[in-house]
């Protein structure tokens, strides 16, 4: 996996390429390159073992994921502040089958880093949610669901409130 300083180095220098392409008159070359420059740059962004990871997750292959998720070594270094989040944000699903507690800590890590997706978040705050009901704090699971159906504009996530809700009324 490339530092994602590195993908940005790789960019600038295919796009002088391009440019010295343009002066010796190779313009189809200098295009070329210059979409090529596409490549790290959308990889700078959208970082490609996230990406895989999400893809196994599709399927609920989370031995496949975590493969995936092992390749990052250093998250801090190798990705931007809303990849970081994601990553913390796929820990804490795939712990969330096994080990609820430590799920909880990468769930609010991924919440303090940011998701981009509105439904990610919900679904974050939802998992936080079930973790302060099953440890009976009853009080920020409620404020939790209620962010949660702010954020849940599809409504997809109706169903698990109102178990959430149900649940809530037997503690």
């Amino acid at each position: 996996m490339l530092n994602k300083n590195i993908k940005l180095i790789i960019a600038g220098l295919i796009v002088i390429t391009s440019i010295w392409q343009f002066t010796e008159n190779n313009i189809g070359n200098g295009i070329f390159l210059l979409l090529l420059t596409a490549i790290p740059v959308f990889l700078y962004y959208r970082n490609e073992f996230i990406l895989l990871a999400f893809l196994k997750l599709r399927k609920q292959d989370f031995e496949g994921a975590q493969k995936w998720l092992s390749y990052i070594k250093n998250p801090e270094s190798a990705l931007i502040r809303k990849q970081q989040g994601y990553f913390n944000y796929l820990h804490g699903i795939m712990l969330s089958q096994t080990n609820i507690n430590q799920s909880e800590k990468y769930f609010k890590k991924a919440i303090e880093l940011g998701l981009s997706m509105d439904m990610d978040l919900a679904v974050a705050k939802l998992n936080l949610a079930g973790i302060a009901l099953s440890r009976r704090r009853k009080l920020e699971a409620t404020n939790l669901i209620s962010e949660v159906k702010k954020l849940d504009k599809q409504n997809m996530l109706k169903e698990q409130i109102t178990m959430m809700k149900e649940q809530m009324k037997k503690i």
